[in-house]
C-alpha cells in the first residue's frame, strides 16, 4: 500500500469538490470551483516508493458554476453532474473516428438552488439529487423530466444515496436528520409510476443512564455548524447496509460531542445498529470498494455474518480510515495530507485505487497491491433483497445504546457472563474513545478492545478499555496505522511541508489562509463545541456554508515532497479506532 498527495495543478488551483471512477476503466473525472469536469488516466508507476502517475485527458466545459457533484452512471455511458444554482447536466459518451468524447445529452432544471449530491439507480433510469433549497428530486433520466420533489427536510439536503435494490432511497440533511423513503408504486392511465414516501426519519436516540432514571434523548447528527457542504452517504453494493456520515453524540451532557460514522441495518432502517467513531474531525463522506472479497477467517466473532468481506472508506475532514465487515479496526489511517477539508471519495473499479479530493485544491491517490485487500470473491449479483439478506446486524427492539455507558452500567455489565452470541454491543466509555485534542490536525486511533465481556439477555457488551493517546503526530506527516492481523504492509509515504510554518496554517485557531486574492477558508477551532449552543437554536438556523466555499490560488508550487517509511512490526498498533455497535 503506498498513497500521498499528486502535485499537479487540478483545477486551476481552485477547491476540488467532487470525483469519480469510471466503471469499466482507470480514468478519474475531477470536478470543483473552477466550472470545468476533467478526466484523468490513472497508472501505476511500476516502483514501490512512486505514486501512480496521473495524466490529463480532456475537459468537460459547460457548466457556469462550480460544479459539487459528479457520478458516473453504472454502465459508464452516462455522466451525471450537479452545480451550483441547480443546474444538472447529463453527459453521454460517443464514439468518434477521433475515439471517445463526451456529449451534453441533457439539461435538467427543477432546484432552485445549488446541488450537493446526486446518484444514480441502478439500472440508471433514474437519479435522485439533493440540493440547498432543502429538498430532493427523483428524475427521469431519458425523458428529463422530474417525477417527485421529496421536500420534508427543513434545511440543506447534503447527501442522498439511492438503494442497489430500488426499495429506498435515503438523503442526509444538515436539518441533523437522516430521511429514509421507501417507493410505493402507483399506478396512473395502467402505468406503474414510483412513488417514494417517508418511512423513516432518523433525528434523536435514547441516552444510556443509571437504573431507574430518566431517560434522555439526543441529537444523532451535526448541526449546520459542521464546516463542510457535504454529507455524502452511500448503501453497500449488495443493499445489506447504509452508511451515514455526519455523526455526533454524547455520553452525557458534561462530555464532549463524539464523531461517529453511523451502520443501518436493511433489515430495521429505523435506528442504527454499529457506530464507528472517529477522531477529533467530522465524517463528511463514506464509500464502499465495488469489489467483494473472501472472508479471511481472522475474526469468527465480527459484527457481520456475511458470507464475504466488504471494505470501505470513511472520510473526515482531514484524514481518512479504511475498514471491512470482517474486523473491529481500521485496515489503515490516512491523515495530514491536506490543508483544508476533504470533499469527496471514490474506488477504482478492480479496488486498485482509493481517491479523494480536497478543498485546498489538490487530490491524493492511495494504491492497493494485488491481493493486499484480499482475493476476490465470486458473486453473480451485488444486490440482495430482504428476503436473502444474509447480514445479521444487530437488530434489537430496545433504544439506542451508544459509544460508551456509565461506569456504573459498565460496572454492573462486568458481573455476568457471557454466554450469547455478540450480536449487540454496548461500549463502555470511560475514557473519550474517538476523541483528540481539539484545535490541531492530529489523527487519533486507538487499541482494540482489550476485553470482550458479554452479558446475558437479548444484548451483549463489548467493554471497550480505551488508552491514553502517546504520541503528537504533526499533521504535516502522512500516517498509516495497519493492523497486524490484515497483514497489509505500510510502504513509503509522501510527507508534504510548505515554504511557510506550517504551523500558521493548522494552528489551533482553525484557520487555513492560503493567500490575500482568496477569501480564507475559515474552519471552526472545535465544531462539535458549538453543538450544545445549536440544540437551542429555532429550526431555521443560518447555515455557516455560505462562507467557506473559496479554495485557495497560491497553493501551487508550495507544497514539496519527500517520503518517509512506516516500518512493519508483529506488535499490535498502539493506537487504534474501533468500531462500536449500538443497539437501539
Amino acid at each position: 500500500m503506498k498513497g500521498g498527495t499528486v502535485q499537479i495543478i487540478w483545477h486551476e488551483s481552485k477547491p476540488v469538490l467532487t470525483l469519480d471512477f469510471h466503471p469499466l476503466s482507470a480514468t478519474l473525472a475531477t470536478a470543483g470551483a473552477d466550472f470545468d469536469i476533467k478526466l484523468w488516466s490513472v497508472k501505476s508507476a511500476g516502483t514501490q516508493k512512486k505514486l501512480p502517475s496521473v495524466s490529463y485527458l480532456n475537459s468537460l466545459s459547460y457548466h457556469s458554476s462550480a460544479v459539487n457533484v459528479i457520478r458516473f452512471s453504472s454502465s459508464g455511458e452516462l455522466l451525471a453532474s450537479g452545480s451550483d444554482g441547480g443546474e444538472m447536466i447529463i453527459w453521454k459518451l460517443h464514439s468518434m473516428d477521433a475515439g471517445q468524447i463526451w456529449k451534453v445529452f441533457k439539461t435538467l432544471r427543477s432546484h432552485h438552488k445549488d446541488i450537493m449530491d446526486l446518484e444514480w439507480s441502478t439500472d440508471a433510469a433514474y437519479i435522485i439529487s439533493g440540493s440547498v433549497d432543502n429538498s430532493c428530486i427523483i428524475w427521469d433520466v431519458n425523458k428529463g423530466t422530474n417525477l417527485q420533489t421529496l421536500d420534508t427536510h427543513a434545511h440543506y439536503v447534503q447527501g442522498v444515496a439511492w438503494d442497489p435494490v430500488g426499495q429506498y432511497v435515503a438523503s442526509l440533511s444538515s436539518d441533523r436528520t437522516c430521511r429514509i423513503y421507501i417507493n410505493k408504486p402507483h399506478k396512473s392511465k395502467g402505468v406503474e409510476k414510483i412513488n417514494y414516501v417517508c418511512k423513516h426519519v432518523i433525528s434523536k436516540a435514547e441516552q444510556p443512564l443509571l437504573k431507574n432514571s430518566k431517560s434522555a434523548k439526543y441529537h444523532l447528527f451535526h448541526d449546520e455548524t459542521l464546516p463542510s457542504f457535504f454529507r455524502r452517504l452511500t448503501w453497500s453494493p449488495d443493499g445489506s447496509f447504509l452508511l451515514v456520515p455526519a455523526g455526533s453524540y454524547k455520553i452525557s451532557t458534561a462530555s464532549e460531542s463524539i464523531n461517529a460514522a453511523y451502520i443501518f441495518s436493511r433489515k430495521d432502517l429505523s435506528r442504527p445498529a454499529i457506530q464507528l467513531p472517529c477522531a477529533s474531525k467530522a465524517v463528511v463522506a463514506v464509500r464502499f470498494c465495488p469489489v467483494f472479497f473472501n472472508l479471511r477467517g481472522t475474526n469468527s466473532a465480527g459484527l457481520f455474518k456475511l458470507p464475504y468481506r466488504i471494505v470501505f472508506a470513511v472520510a473526515t475532514l482531514n484524514s481518512l480510515y479504511i475498514y471491512d465487515t470482517e474486523s473491529t479496526s481500521p485496515i489503515a489511517v490516512f491523515a495530514g495530507l491536506h490543508y483544508a477539508p476533504v470533499t469527496d471519495i471514490t474506488w477504482s473499479p478492480d479496488a486498485h485505487y482509493l481517491a479523494f479530493s480536497s478543498q485546498d485544491g489538490f487530490c491524493s491517490l492511495v494504491e492497493f497491491e494485488n491481493g493486499e485487500l484480499g482475493s476476490p470473491y465470486c458473486i453473480s449479483k451485488g444486490n440482495v433483497s430482504d428476503k436473502d439478506n444474509k447480514s445479521t446486524l444487530p437488530t434489537d427492539s430496545n433504544d439506542v445504546v451508544p459509544t460508551g455507558s456509565v461506569s456504573a452500567v459498565v460496572a454492573e455489565s462486568r458481573k455476568t457472563e457471557a454466554e450469547e452470541k455478540a450480536d449487540d454491543m454496548d461500549i463502555d466509555a470511560r475514557r473519550d474513545i474517538g476523541a483528540a485534542t481539539s484545535g490541531s490536525r492530529k489523527t487519533v486511533t486507538q487499541d482494540k478492545a482489550d476485553d470482550m465481556i458479554k452479558s446475558t439477555g437479548s444484548v451483549s457488551a463489548v467493554i471497550a478499555d480505551s488508552r491514553k493517546n502517546e504520541a503528537e503526530v504533526n499533521a504535516d506527516d502522512m500516517i498509516i496505522d495497519t493492523t497486524g492481523t490484515e497483514n497489509i504492509g505500510a510502504a513509503p509515504l509522501d510527507n508534504r511541508k510548505t515554504e511557510d510554518t506550517a504551523e500558521k496554517q493548522l494552528s489551533s485557531s482553525g484557520s487555513v489562509n492560503f493567500g490575500a486574492e482568496e477569501k480564507a477558508l475559515k474552519l471552526p477551532v472545535n465544531p462539535d463545541s458549538k453543538q450544545s449552543e445549536a440544540e437551542e437554536k429555532s429550526d431555521k438556523p443560518q447555515s455557516s456554508l455560505d462562507c467557506i466555499k473559496s479554495g485557495p490560488e497560491e497553493k501551487t508550487g508550495k507544497q514539496l515532497s519527500s517520503s518517509k517509511s512506516t516500518p512493519v512490526s508483529n506488535k499490535p498498533a498502539k493506537k487504534r479506532i474501533t468500531p462500536i455497535a449500538i443497539d437501539p
